[in-house]
């Protein structure tokens, strides 16, 4: 028999969250649902042309997924606000984090936004931002974050994450353990931080311990290489951060993705073989691979490799996914 009713193949991809070209149900995105079983899909600005075409896709997406007997697809986009929403009019545009004065700001973006996804099949928004900004830094994020004081940010993050998920939205706080402190785009490379853990718990942890505490369904980790944590692996593959800190000293039980792994702060340094090792060493559920390309079916086939190699690390990953989607979807 199989395990939770997949086969091997269906159980690895379902730890795979990818991107796609197309607007429509396409051969790319039947190859990744029926033949990979990947478990989620993530809608960009190129998929999006309007509200009842989005709408289509993505009962096409789930009834896919129907078709091939595997579980529900987690449909995520990245709906902050702001600088970084994919969804524009006649969907409801805010102003993005820094532009909220007040709690009642933070419920309206998270009710409304609740709302306008889950009326067009998508079951997770890739947001909030939970990164705390230096005071007097222009930072990379300095336009996509509530502020400068964690405890703000906490307070703001933790309202939006309550009222996404009251109107069954997963919300997904990023980017742990913070980079609010980086003025290199990891879009473009790796960053490198010195901050230690002592001055993160004060700052940047804040905000996640906040999310943690409110049930976030999930958490994104930054392609920042934080040398005081691990002088090897940027968080996103470390097993420091993501296993030892997130997980066991925090106490996180949800799910754990990587930010995409086709920017170049990964791509320009690691060896995507050892990338998916880290990524099981380090008790990481999901792996974003946001572009189309050779990256996804390899990543699937080490993925599959891994079942047999790690096969305890790998079926809690795939436990946490599944029971995630029962709950959710």
């Amino acid at each position: 028999m199989t395990k939770n009713g997949l086969n091997p193949g269906q159980r690895s991809g379902q730890r795979l969250m990818v991107g796609f070209d197309g607007i429509e149900m396409n051969d790319e995105l039947k190859h990744l649902i029926g033949h990979i079983g990947v478990g989620g899909i993530i809608l960009f600005s190129r998929n999006i042309v309007s509200k009842d075409q989005v709408t289509h896709l993505c009962t096409d997406i789930q009834a896919c997924a129907r078709e091939h007997d595997i579980p529900p697809l987690f449909v995520a986009i990245d709906q902050e606000g702001g600088q970084v929403a994919r969804l524009k009019a006649p969907f409801t545009e805010f102003p993005g984090n820094p532009f909220m004065t007040s709690v009642d700001d933070a419920i309206r973006f998270a009710q409304i936004t609740a709302r306008e996804l889950k009326a067009i099949g998508v079951n997770m928004n890739l947001a909030p931002v939970m990164d705390v900004v230096l005071p007097g830094l222009d930072g990379v994020m300095i336009n996509r974050v509530f502020g400068s004081d964690p405890e703000w940010v906490a307070q703001m993050g933790s309202v939006v994450i309550d009222h996404l998920q009251k109107n069954n939205m997963m919300a997904v706080a990023k980017h742990f353990p913070g980079i609010g402190r980086t003025v290199l785009d990891s879009h473009m490379d790796l960053p490198f931080l010195e901050t230690g853990l002592t001055e993160l718990e004060s700052s940047d942890l804040v905000p996640f311990a906040a999310a943690i505490r409110q049930g976030v369904s999930g958490i994104m980790l930054s392609h920042i290489l934080y040398t005081a944590l691990d002088s090897e692996w940027p968080a996103s593959l470390s097993v420091s951060i993501a296993r030892d800190l997130l997980r066991q000293q925090m106490g996180y039980t949800g799910l754990v993705m990587t930010d995409d792994l086709d920017m170049g702060a990964i791509t320009k340094h690691y060896d995507l073989n050892r990338v998916v090792d880290q990524v099981i060493l380090a008790e990481i559920d999901l792996i974003l691979i946001c572009n189309s390309g050779p990256s996804i079916d390899a990543a699937a086939d080490m993925l599959r490799r891994c079942e047999t190699n790690q096969p305890d690390l790998s079926e809690r990953a795939i436990n946490r996914i599944l029971g995630v989607k029962a709950d959710w979807i």
